[in-house]
């Protein structure tokens, strides 16, 4: 997200091409061509750049700046002017949500320059201030807006834009004013979760504003129906994806998440298992919020082992693999809690997941999940290292590196697995080797590169003397 390319404004491109045709006598086409080639070749980011020829055609031609220009002169000055505004006092509701709603189909569009465009020209600014403008007057043109701002907010140059022009403070105002509203709510967050992607300063300055305790309020007392931007704001407000800070704060708020009940509320919202469809999302936001052994404990005390469960369990008669790989990995979180270990192996976890297998034999992405659970379970623990064997979990390691030689993180995966089931347990050791597991290991070290240490030290805890050959 984000570039460190050098960058060219409106004018100083217009000039050049300008230059080329006066000085050097091109035509349109060609004298255009060339700047872009020498831009380009100079490493310069023309993203948001119309590309146009003075005299020609005019950058304000350009269907996004026409449009940010009219919302401008037809309504943001308008509105400024009015502290209050019935719809009819607003020269036309239809226009400006229409214009609004053109907007956002050319942002929208994949691929294209649009989105950047309305970044260069003003976009985020404008379209923060209609929505500071709108909010509890206007609803109709407000959730466009919002839907807008959300599609344009891509690089960190536009999210800090929208930091500066007020916009963490103008949606969270909306969505404590729209509380009730499904509509407001999803594009509300969906502003969040853009405008805090891969940037450290939003998201503290969302947290300085208490959206913890909203998004509990939320989940609470809208469980059954909470967007699915709500689950995306949880897991981008949770995670480090900021470059430019050395230490993130996210860990913190991951517990400032908990302490509030956020964890609890996303136990309740798995309640509905596979029928609920925001399930994936609910696990994904889940993991994010336990990163420590205390909160992945309290998960359990919530019924939130049984649920996932449950779920994984059902995935054997649905054949879901979306929501198999999300339960398994928020599973395999919550299984680094040692207490949580004992839980989900008592509870019939280790059963559960050898059917899986059997479901999705030939999808390595869930087989190498189900190996990542197996693999933290058996983390000094022989007993539940000697259980994982007895459920299979050996062969699953011999029959899963057959069947996908060339998939090397499933490859990388069942050797960690491997050096837990025999590094406290010399009988796996004897049952591993005899199923062959070696031959395979060492063909994994072969092919390769990122399997080499994984592989050496499984070979080790195997027994191994010549592990590093």
């Amino acid at each position: 997200m984000g570039s460190s390319k050098r960058t060219i404004s409106q004018q100083a491109f217009e000039a050049m091409v300008a230059e080329n045709m006066e000085d050097l006598g091109m035509d349109a086409d060609e004298a255009l061509e060339d700047t872009l080639q020498t831009l380009t070749l100079q490493g310069v980011d023309l993203s948001g750049i119309v590309k146009c020829v003075p005299g020609v055609t005019s950058a304000k031609d350009d269907p996004v700046v026409k449009l940010l220009d009219g919302l401008r002169t037809s309504f943001l000055s308008k509105l400024e002017g009015r502290m209050a505004v019935a719809p009819d006092e607003i020269a036309d509701l239809e226009e400006m949500d229409g214009m609004l709603g053109k907007l956002y189909d050319l942002c929208s569009v994949e691929g294209s320059e649009n989105a950047a465009i309305a970044r260069k020209n003003g976009g985020v600014e404008l379209l923060t201030s209609l929505c500071g403008l709108l909010y509890g007057r206007l609803e109709r043109p407000l959730v466009t807006a919002l839907r807008v701002l959300s599609s344009i907010l891509q690089d960190v140059q536009s999210t800090d834009t929208f930091g500066k022009s007020g916009g963490p403070k103008i949606v969270v105002d909306i969505l404590k004013e729209g509380f009730q509203n499904a509509t407001i709510l999803d594009n509300g967050f969906s502003v969040i979760a853009a405008a805090s992607t891969a940037n450290e300063v939003l998201k503290e300055s969302f947290m300085e504003l208490k959206l913890d305790e909203l998004l509990v309020k939320v989940l609470r007392e809208q469980t059954r129906s909470c967007p699915q931007s709500l689950y995306d704001a949880i897991r981008i407000l949770l995670t480090p994806d900021d470059n430019r800070v050395v230490a993130s704060q996210v860990y913190g708020y991951a517990r400032r998440f908990a302490k509030v009940g956020i964890a609890d509320a996303l136990v309740d919202a798995l309640h509905d298992g596979l029928s609920s469809s925001s399930l994936v999302s609910a696990c994904i936001a889940l993991k994010a919020v336990a990163v420590n052994d205390e909160i992945c404990r309290s998960v359990t005390g919530s019924g939130g082992i049984d649920i996932i469960l449950k779920c994984i369990d059902d995935c054997n008669e649905t054949s879901d693999k979306a929501v198999s790989r999300a339960c398994c990995s928020l599973l395999s979180k919550l299984a680094g809690s040692d207490e949580n270990k004992g839980a989900i192996v008592q509870r019939g976890g280790l059963d559960i997941l050898m059917k899986l297998c059997s479901r999705f034999s030939e999808d390595p992405s869930i087989l190498q999940e189900v190996m990542s659970i197996i693999t933290v379970l058996s983390l000094r623990s022989p007993v539940n290292a000697a259980l994982a064997v007895e459920a299979g979990a050996g062969d699953l390691a011999s029959q899963a590196m057959q069947r996908f030689p060339a998939v090397h993180q499933l490859q990388r995966q069942s050797c960690f697995m491997i050096r837990n089931l025999v590094a406290r347990n010399p009988e796996n050791r004897i049952i591993l080797l005899s199923s062959g597991i070696e031959k395979l290991i060492r063909k994994a070290k072969g092919s390769h590169d990122s399997c080499r240490d994984a592989a050496s030290a499984a070979l080790r805890d195997l027994g191994l003397d010549d592990y590093n050959a």
